[in-house]
């Protein structure tokens, strides 16, 4: 079943470009995740992320990857980390794939 959201619910996310900085493998996490530092630039800042991607990624392949990122959903504690952003992907056959932009592009510039 699709829910129907309005253009106006979709205008409140606020989803911007990122640079993952730094990558460690999340031990505690309940499912195998990595615990991401994703700049967002100057305006936002470094933000924290549990992403579980450990099927498609290796931890030595995503520093300096570029990602889209919601930034204006409340933190979420998981295990002992504060997950500040919701770091987007596609949930395929293989695992998730994150969601990038095509080319570079500036650190913090919005989706829309």
């Amino acid at each position: 079943m699709i829910i129907i959201a309005t253009f106006d619910d979709f205008m409140k996310i606020d989803i911007r470009v990122g640079e993952i900085v730094k990558v460690e493998f999340f031990e505690k996490a309940k499912k195998p995740a990595y615990k991401l530092w994703v700049d967002f630039g100057s305006e936002i800042g470094i933000k924290k992320s549990s992403a579980q991607i450990t099927e498609c990624y290796k931890k030595e392949e995503l520093a300096g990857r570029q990602v889209l990122g919601v930034v204006n959903f409340p933190a979420r504690q998981i295990a002992d980390f504060m997950s500040e952003v919701l770091v987007l992907g596609v949930h395929s056959t293989q695992g998730v794939v994150l969601i990038q932009p095509q080319q570079p592009v500036n650190k913090g510039d919005k989706l829309g």
